[in-house]
């Protein structure tokens, strides 16, 4: 498993969950991968360097336009190059309607959109250097389900799918693609036993196809293989991981 054997890829917000599988199924492809996340990522270093991986980390609030363009500069500077965007990084918070303030809303647009922006606006004149790019930006099928209580986090989420689709039709001269991943209730998402706002978890596995959560390793697959040579033509895209949920 060489498929992306000398490129670079960026994860964001990888320390836990999702981005940890991304990193760490990216190594196995040979990729050499940054992750850029505010927290400690000295365990995914230590697990994907056990396994023979090359990775290491730089500390960057994703938010801030001077710092992901540090975030490239380090990864310039340690690797060589940058290849891949995983924006992996994002908010996620269920309040009803009426109840969601402005400052909340502004928060999950700064976390789940501007990140999106500012990452891709630091990496797109390296990879237009390169004439190589691959953009991945995480969604929600939340989008296609219209799910109560996260109008303030649904919205941030149809703009990646708006974001990658736009995008695409600029980038697709260099050599770059973007796409985004639809993800539906992932193992990771919540910490065990806590419940969606009237109890909707307890409804959601039952009306999947495959009755089990995503697990990270899912997702993985999907964001290698967007990453990889076989994706080559495929951009401007959604694909949905969800297990069959958002299928009607």
């Amino acid at each position: 498993m060489e498929r992306l054997q000398n490129k670079v890829a960026i994860v964001t917000g990888a320390v836990v969950g999702n981005g940890r599988a991304f990193c760490q199924r990216l190594a196995e492809e040979s990729a050499k991968v940054m992750i850029a996340d505010i927290a400690d990522a000295t365990e995914v270093i230590e697990n994907v360097r056990s396994n023979g991986g090359e990775i290491d980390a730089v500390r960057v609030d994703v938010t801030s336009e001077k710092e992901t363009h540090k975030m490239v500069k380090k990864t310039l500077e340690r690797f060589g190059r940058v290849d891949i965007l995983v924006n992996n990084v994002g908010f996620y918070h269920e309040e009803p309607f009426e109840l969601i303030s402005f400052e909340e809303w502004k928060k999950m647009l700064t976390i789940n959109l501007d990140s999106l922006f500012l990452t891709t606006k630091a990496v797109l004149p390296v990879m237009k250097e390169n004439g190589f790019g691959r953009i991945i930006a995480l969604s929600s099928d939340t989008v296609w389900l219209g799910t109560p209580y996260l109008v303030h986090y649904i919205t941030s989420k149809m703009g990646v799918i708006g974001f990658v689709r736009s995008l695409a039709s600029e980038v697709g001269k260099y050599g770059i693609t973007a796409n985004a991943v639809t993800v539906g209730l992932t193992a990771t998402q919540r910490p065990p036993g806590e419940k969606l706002i009237g109890n909707i978890l307890e409804h959601l596995l039952p009306q999947q196809s495959v009755h089990r959560a995503d697990e990270p390793d899912d997702i993985a697959e999907v964001v290698a293989f967007l990453a990889s040579p076989e994706s080559s033509i495929i951009t401007g895209q959604t694909i949905n991981v969800d297990g069959g949920m958002a299928r009607h």
